[in-house]
């Protein structure tokens, strides 16, 4: 019997996150500025806490449409930071709003946000054969070139760690184990593409 990543605990919304999200290349610009987002959000916190808050996530951030976000004034931090559905950490707040006119600004420069991120592994998923949990790294020489050019842009909550996460999560990293059925299925989603 072939068996999931060991992190994908018994609960249902991680179970069906690992089986159907973690690990399966995405590569278009808005989905990718959404899950930058979130996985600053995780800082300090388990992926879970998010995880479980996405839906509010959006609700809350105009469906990441950086574009709105950009706008968000003073009364609409107030408001995030009462708003019990996201985390309430005013630098956490303010860097979704950061990010997304960062996001904007590569965009009037003419680059496209997911082809820049794709870059940092030449457009190519980087297939990894781990057996263990233990051997699995939690940053990369593409992750530490990620974090640097992000911050560069000025985006934050860009660390070498969360772009690691990031990279893992959006498949342009496949860490799932090779016992989980999930390492196969990601590379024919690749093959598809």
């Amino acid at each position: 019997m072939e068996l999931r990543c060991a992190w994908a605990t018994r609960d249902p919304d991680y179970i069906r996150y690992h089986d159907q999200v973690w690990g399966r290349p995405v590569y278009d610009d808005r989905e990718l500025f959404e899950k930058l987002c979130l996985d600053g959000q995780q800082a300090g916190l388990s992926w879970l806490t998010i995880l479980k808050r996405i839906e509010s996530y959006r609700r809350a951030y105009a469906g990441f449409d950086p574009e709105q976000i950009s706008q968000f004034d003073e009364s609409d931090r107030q408001r995030l930071l009462q708003d019990s559905g996201v985390i309430r950490n005013r630098l956490k707040v303010d860097s979704i709003i950061k990010n997304a006119q960062a996001y904007l600004a590569m965009q009037a420069d003419g680059l496209a946000f997911g082809d820049w991120l794709w870059a940092f592994v030449e457009g190519v998923p980087q297939v990894n054969h781990w057996q263990s949990p233990e051997q699995i790294p939690t940053r990369s020489p593409a992750s530490d070139a990620m974090a640097k050019a992000l911050k560069k842009k000025g985006f934050t909550f860009v660390g070498t760690t969360i772009c690691y996460a990031f990279m893992q999560a959006v498949g342009m990293v496949n860490d799932h184990l090779v016992s989980c059925p999930c390492h196969s299925a990601c590379q024919e989603v690749v093959h598809d593409h």
